[in-house]
């Protein structure tokens, strides 16, 4: 008997004492991150038969336990991974917000400060000073593309040197997840299965760091491990071995760095789509929907404002009598080979029409011989809109198909393409970039028109003629050994129609053309207006304008730029529906309005991760309200178990005295 009360104090003790220790544990790491409360449990021990009945034996503190729930730490990671991609991608659009909103840095002013320069050369067509401020402001113009486009390059280099920085942090977060299922594995098994539950708690907490770099599924093994999945299933942790993770060069872009799968010596790069969650996923996700878009988009306002202007200005003349030059360098589309492929086909692309062309990249694919045709693939990646092209095999080498206003040529070379060669198109990527001022004399300003009217000196009526607008220079009147050959219009009253004579030569006929007073009429790209009273036999003129220096025509032309709609049509040869203003403008309102979004979205996140934080602490938090109580709770437990046993001493003592 007296055995068994000192066995039951002895339990006790040993009880309280564990309770005791687990508390100061709690208490102690109350402010440990990861750390999840633990508690003793206990169970009685066996009882003895007497002829009493069952006597209890005690109490044995069977194990202790982490107060931890799988579902809310999992709920927390999903939390914390979108919440990272949103932090991620959101300070990455800040930048361009920011950029694109500085009055400074912006288009905007450079676009109209180099407009008010060609008004001024308009309004002043013989003043160098004006011609030589429009200069200037072409210049800055120019200089505030590649700005732009300076800043957006360098923030897809930043972008590269933070994959691979993520990527080195997902794999040295596997590596120590590895490393401690390997400890938990080895602890529990000489423990008899005891949870390691420190051990747990680190484990625990890698896997929710690694929650914030990317999103990954967390399988729990029978042996109490982790096998972590990535990606569509790749692992990267399975028990104690781990797979890396690697930052290669896109086989599209050698310049943009992509996250690929280390598998033995070979290297499968990872499809972005599948890279969701966390800081990688937010990078990649940043760059595929505001940085190339934004960058695309500048680009197409540089080539739309470079094309536009040189085609106006190719139709001027400047003050030495010549047909106006290239004023502004163009951009060429980009295409881009990709780095596997075995044939031997080569791919250029042209701009057929500037007002068409869309701010996203292509992708052309062969997909193969269907006698007797050859079969292409065209996708917009912006929308994934598909262009199938098929032309013959024998005699379609090489092909030319124009899309979103790009011409694309497909050459044969040597033996042709093999399946799933690939190119990537970026039409509008190096417009702004490559933009620059082609013209640096102010005389050579093609502010003139090339060509005046004139009225016939004998002619009966009143009419009068104006020169209007040029849309082609191809058929000019020329100025050849100092005369300059006419072209008249001569009008007959029997079929009130103008018959075109002195047309140079080779160029197309004219036919008669109907008068009707104020009314523009063309004579091979060459448009005139006339108006009055018109009698038979009168005649009009259309020579070169070979003193036209103080002619403004080309100057006011050229500065309508402005305000024509000149990108943004939605077939070739469509409609244009936006100027260079609203066309930027629009890019700027898509950036603003997605880093609005994503600061919103990234606040409402921020706020459903303390939640769900909140949530899983109070479960596997410390309270030390709580903790506090246990100590007395143990601490009078330990006391009373003394007791205990001084009174089983006692009581043994006096069964000794008895038997003396």
């Amino acid at each position: 008997m007296g055995t068994n009360i000192f066995g039951i104090g002895v339990g006790g003790l040993n009880a309280a004492q564990a309770g005791l220790v687990t508390t100061g544990h709690n208490i102690t790491n109350a402010s440990t991150p990861g750390f999840s409360r633990q508690e003793i449990v206990q169970s009685s021990n066996i009882p003895q038969l007497t002829g009493a009945g069952f006597l209890g034996s005690g109490v044995q503190v069977s194990t202790v336990k982490r107060l931890y729930s799988d579902f809310m730490s999992n709920q927390v990671n999903l939390a914390q991974t979108q919440g990272s991609q949103l932090d991620s991608y959101y300070a990455e659009i800040k930048q361009i917000d920011n950029m694109l909103g500085d009055v400074s840095a912006g288009l905007s002013p450079a676009l109209q400060d180099f407009f008010n320069s060609v008004n001024g050369v308009a309004a002043n067509p013989t003043s160098m000073p004006s011609r030589q401020a429009m200069i200037s402001g072409a210049e800055e113009l120019a200089a505030r593309f590649q700005s732009i486009n300076q800043r957006l390059s360098e923030i897809g280099s930043g972008i590269n040197g933070a994959l691979q920085a993520s990527v080195s942090a997902i794999n040295s977060f596997a590596q120590q997840i590895a490393k401690l299922n390997n400890d938990i594995s080895l602890a529990e098994a000489a423990t008899n299965m005891q949870p390691a539950n420190d051990l747990r708690d680190q484990r625990d907490s890698l896997v929710a760091e690694l929650a914030k770099e990317i999103r990954a599924t967390t399988v729990k093994q029978s042996d109490g491990s982790y096998n972590i999945f990535v990606g569509n299933g790749q692992p990267i942790v399975v028990g104690k071995q781990t797979f890396d993770l690697v930052a290669a060069s896109s086989l599209e872009d050698a310049q943009r760095m992509e996250v690929g799968y280390k598998s033995g010596a070979s290297t499968v790069l990872l499809g972005s789509a599948t890279l969701q969650g966390g800081n990688l996923g937010g990078l990649i996700a940043f760059r595929s929907e505001t940085l190339d878009v934004a960058q695309n988009a500048i680009g197409r306002v540089a080539i739309g404002v470079a094309q536009s202007f040189n085609t106006q200005h190719a139709l001027g003349q400047d003050l030495n009598g010549a047909l106006g030059s290239a004023f502004f360098t163009v951009a060429s589309p980009g295409v881009l080979p990709r780095s596997v492929n075995a044939g031997t086909a080569t791919v250029s692309a042209s701009f057929q029409d500037v007002g068409a062309l869309t701010t996203s990249d292509y992708r052309l694919q062969f997909n193969g011989t269907a006698a007797p045709n050859e079969t292409y693939t065209l996708t917009r990646l912006a929308d994934g809109v598909t262009t199938p092209i098929s032309f013959p095999t024998a005699t379609g080498y090489p092909n030319s198909t124009v899309v979103d206003g790009l011409t694309i040529t497909i050459a044969k070379g040597a033996t042709g393409p093999t399946i799933n060669d690939t190119w990537t198109i970026q039409p509008t990527r190096t417009g702004a970039r490559d933009i620059a001022l082609a013209l640096k004399d102010p005389a050579r300003l093609a502010a003139a028109s090339p060509v005046r009217a004139n009225v016939g000196t004998g002619n009966a009526g009143t009419g009068t003629i104006v020169a209007g607008s040029v849309s082609s220079v191809a058929n000019l009147p020329t100025i050849s050994t100092g005369l300059a050959p006419t072209i008249t219009l001569t009008y007959a009253v029997a079929t009130n129609t103008f018959t075109v004579t002195g047309l140079a030569a080779g160029a197309p006929a004219v036919a008669p053309i109907t008068y009707a007073a104020g009314s523009s009429m063309s004579v091979n790209g060459m448009n005139v207006t006339i108006s009055g009273s018109v009698l038979n036999g009168d005649t009009f003129t259309i020579v070169r304008n070979s003193g036209g220096v103080s002619d403004n025509s080309n100057a006011v032309s050229l500065a309508g730029l402005q305000t024509k709609n000149s990108l943004g049509a939605t077939t070739a040869g469509g409609q244009a529906l936006l100027n260079f203003q609203q066309a930027y403008a629009q890019m700027v309102s898509q950036v603003g309005n997605k880093t609005r979004q994503m600061q919103v979205m990234a606040t409402a996140q921020e706020n459903l991760v303390a939640q769900t934080k909140q949530a899983q602490q109070s479960i596997a938090g410390v309270n030390l309200d709580d903790e506090a109580a246990n100590l007395l709770r143990y601490q009078q437990a330990y006391q009373a178990s003394g007791k205990m046993m001084q009174i089983a001493t006692s009581l043994f003592q006096t069964l000794l005295d008895l038997g003396r």
